[in-house]
């Protein structure tokens, strides 16, 4: 029977959602995520203020279309990389997706993280558990109620509050956003609102939205049906073992299977799925079932990982999960995929220079043994310094650079600047009409880019 396939587990059969009070998890891979858990609350507070060269280490401002990867400043004109990094990111998600599954929702979402990992575990500290959760929902209002509710909401929207405080300074910079906060009010109307708006987001999400953002609104949980296929990893319930279920007063050895019908693992799911009915779209792999049921296994003295990660093939031929050589294949195309993106960040020049010959313009005659061209030169400084620009003639020999005015074309730091100069070669030097010269661009010592262009000359 597939029935359970008609309808989301948060619903009921008049389409009214049921809320999920889901017991609090306890095991080894609840614990593995607390950890991990710690680690990106840390990285999510405290990369805002990290900076690398005076730049943020990652800033993403949209309404101004100024973003900052790694300390590097992208800008417009560098959608192209940002376009490839998009593709890139994508051909990682489905490569990591067909051979782990949805490892990523399960133990690095943001979503799952936020959700499971501080605001359920704030409720289950002011409401109390499951049961108790289920017992003050199903109660009518009174003093209590509403105190323990009215706590627990305030709590929510605080951290909210707190946390959209950090996200705004993801957009604007934590600078702009201590301004904002120790300004006066009317001086910074917008970016309180915009706090609020944050605030209200985050709160609706995790206070009333929750596990719906992920079966609901979410594209990956359904993106994952045509991602996965028999050789990836989920996480499963092996029913070859657990097969014919039974309850507790029954023994397997009269043909029973290990499954004791407990629904602990239903109870634990924080999408409210019974993960004995196979892959569903509503699973986020977060591996709550696996702790409740290994907990269950080890109470009754059977073998754990009844429910476990695994692969459907794995389970129809009673193989445990192996690294197999499909995994390894599509390991390293996501780190040459990681290693492609990193080659474009580290290969994207800080200052984009294009040299072009004046149009309209042939060339010029000095005195009877040199030839000039006019050349225009235009440049964008991504960084925030100025840069003064030197212009050297490197090949062929014998030539030279002349400029039109200040010997140094400045560009200056998240602008853009121009130039005018004149490359003089000395006529002997000219074999054909197109001669092809090789012009250093040197800020300081430094050599930041090297251009080759077209000098034109008399016909020999």
């Amino acid at each position: 029977m597939d029935s359970f396939r008609d309808q989301l587990a948060t619903l009921d059969d008049t389409g009214k959602r049921k809320w999920i009070f889901a017991q609090q998890p306890k095991g080894r891979f609840y614990n593995y995520r607390k950890a991990l858990s710690y680690a990106f609350f840390l990285l999510f507070i405290a990369l805002p203020f990290v900076q690398v060269h005076g730049q943020p280490f990652l800033m993403l401002n949209i309404p101004a279309g100024r973003f900052i990867l790694f300390g590097k400043i992208f800008w417009p004109q560098d959608f192209f990389v940002l376009g490839l990094l998009m593709i890139t990111f994508i051909l990682f998600v489905i490569l990591f997706t067909a051979a782990f599954g949805r490892l990523f929702c399960g133990w690095i979402c943001p979503q799952t993280i936020f959700m499971e990992m501080l605001f359920r575990r704030l409720e289950y500290w002011i409401v109390g558990n499951a049961n108790e959760q289920r017992t003050l929902h199903n109660q009518p209002w009174n003093a209590r109620k509403i105190r323990i509710l009215g706590t627990k909401h305030i709590a929510f929207f605080l951290l909210s509050f707190f946390i959209a405080n950090i996200f705004l300074a993801y957009i604007i910079g934590m600078p702009a956003l201590w301004e904002i906060i120790s300004g006066r009010f009317f001086d910074h109307i917008g970016g309180f609102l915009a706090i609020l708006l944050f605030s209200g987001v985050f709160y609706g999400v995790y206070a009333f939205f929750r596990e719906q953002v992920c079966t609901v609104v979410c594209p990956y949980g359904r993106l994952q049906g045509v991602m996965l296929d028999k050789n990836s990893m989920i996480v499963a319930y092996n029913y070859k073992r657990g097969e014919p279920r039974h309850k507790p007063s029954k023994v397997s050895s009269d043909g029973l299977g290990d499954c004791i019908d407990c629904l602990q693992c239903v109870k634990v799911c924080p999408t409210g799925i019974d993960i004995r009915n196979g892959v569903q779209m509503e699973c986020v792999g977060c591996t709550a079932c696996i702790d409740a049921c290994d907990h269950v296994m080890e109470k009754i003295g059977k073998p754990k990982k009844l429910i476990s990660y695994a692969s459907e093939i794995g389970i129809a031929e009673n193989k445990p999960l192996r690294y197999t050589t499909r995994m390894k294949a599509y390991t390293v195309l996501c780190v040459l995929i990681l290693c492609l993106d990193a080659f474009l960040l580290a290969s994207r020049q800080a200052v984009d220079i294009s040299i072009v010959r004046t149009p309209g313009l042939l060339f010029q005659e000095r005195g009877k043994d040199s030839i000039t061209n006019l050349y225009n030169l235009r440049g964008v400084n991504k960084t925030t310094k100025d840069v003064p620009l030197t212009i050297r003639l490197e090949s062929p020999a014998g030539g030279r650079v002349q400029v039109v005015g200040n010997p140094l074309v400045m560009i200056k730091g998240e602008s853009q600047g121009a130039g005018t100069f004149f490359i003089v070669l000395p006529a002997k030097a000219i074999r054909q009409q197109k001669t092809i010269v090789t012009l250093g661009l040197y800020n300081g010592n430094e050599r930041i880019d090297r251009i080759r262009t077209a000098f034109i000359g008399p016909v020999q």
